[in-house]
């Protein structure tokens, strides 16, 4: 894993653990034959650093949906 890719993704999302579950699920798509959605650099480039370089540029964000607790259940 490249450090500087894995530096540049934090800074497009910054929950760590958001974008370890971003990056995981990525990484199983691009395993069972997914495209990627960005060229890699090489033939041998590893699918995580694939991921972190999607996250980087970009092509892949992660959105989050907050529910309003239900104020009469309070």
């Amino acid at each position: 894993m490249n450090i500087e890719l894995l530096d540049a993704a934090k800074e497009r999302i910054p929950c760590i653990p958001v974008l370890i579950n971003v990056i995981s699920k990525r990484v199983r798509q691009l395993n069972s034959g997914f495209r990627p959605y960005i060229k890699p650099k090489n033939l041998n480039e590893e699918k995580v650093d694939i991921a972190l370089r999607e996250v980087a540029e970009g092509k892949l964000v992660a959105e989050i949906e907050f529910e309003a607790p239900d104020p009469s259940a309070l």
